[in-house]
């Protein structure tokens, strides 16, 4: 699987870096020693089961899943001496490589997947980035969707309206969890309407139209809670926000599902469009 990370790790480390008082210098070892312990102990030994894993029986590999849990727990308990945000990142890079071994995952499963977004999100919560994959593979691939939405419920206390950007997306991905996998529809609605006087802050064309389509949805769960225009929304989104083949269909399928249609172009473009009114 093919992933576009759009995060630039090292320049990270080097603006944490150039922060630094020359009397810091001196414990700069120190610092990299333990950082350099808490890259190795969140790095699951992914590179060797990539080679190893047509040899590797089911039960091996789910024992691997224990040891890279067990990993974790320990690197959420190193200092990372005002790293968070690196450390956060290492994470979320191992996370892709740990999702996208497709022969690996269809033997030992998703199990310690959602250990990487406690990591991720309890290092930066702000890294909204993650919690896009957090929803699909909570819900769909990890099958669970209760695990999913208590992890944006904690990102979600540390967050506002202003940050990071865009963080209105959380709310509307957590009212997708609720909505569609949960079945918490006052819950789901909740959701949207946090979503959408969040998106009314922004002053962007892009948060303005976001307002609208949550304020929308939270109003088609008010006067119909099993509103096939709200599910239909609700899937567009997953849709919209999909990492890989397995979650488009599966978003395509929830689409047609409501009464929506979705064609495909040559070129691989999406048209959706929606189901007759409730």
């Amino acid at each position: 699987m093919s992933v576009s990370i759009p995060i630039s790790v090292w320049g990270n480390f080097r603006s944490q870096l150039s922060q630094l008082s020359p009397n810091l210098l001196g414990q700069l070892g120190c610092i990299l020693g333990s950082f350099a312990a808490v890259v190795y102990l969140q790095t699951p030994q992914l590179s060797s089961l990539k080679h190893q894993h047509k040899n590797l029986s089911k039960t091996d590999l789910q024992q691997a899943e224990v040891k890279t849990k067990l990993q974790l727990e320990i690197a959420k308990t190193l200092p990372t001496f005002g790293f968070d945000n690196l450390v956060a990142d290492w994470h979320f890079i191992d996370f892709v490589q740990y999702f996208g071994d497709t022969e690996v995952r269809q033997k030992a499963g998703y199990g310690a997947a959602m250990e990487y977004f406690d990591a991720m999100i309890d290092r930066d919560p702000r890294f909204l980035y993650a919690y896009f994959y957090l929803s699909s593979t909570g819900s769909i691939y990890a099958g669970q969707p209760e695990k999913s939405v208590s992890l944006m419920d904690r990102g979600l206390k540390s967050l506002s309206p202003q940050v990071p950007d865009r963080g209105y997306y959380i709310w509307r991905l957590k009212a997708v969890d609720e909505l569609l996998f949960l079945g918490k529809i006052p819950d789901a609605r909740n959701s949207m309407l946090t979503a959408a006087n969040w998106a009314s802050k922004s002053t962007t064309p892009e948060g303005q139209n976001v307002a609208k389509i949550s304020q929308g949805t939270a109003a088609y769960l008010a006067r119909n809670p099993n509103s096939k225009q709200a599910q239909f929304d609700a899937w567009n989104m997953v849709l919209g926000a999909a990492v890989d083949d397995f979650v488009i269909k599966r978003a395509i399928a929830g689409i047609r599902s409501t009464g929506g249609k979705v064609t495909i172009s040559p070129t691989g473009e999406f048209k959706v469009e929606a189901p007759m009114k409730d």
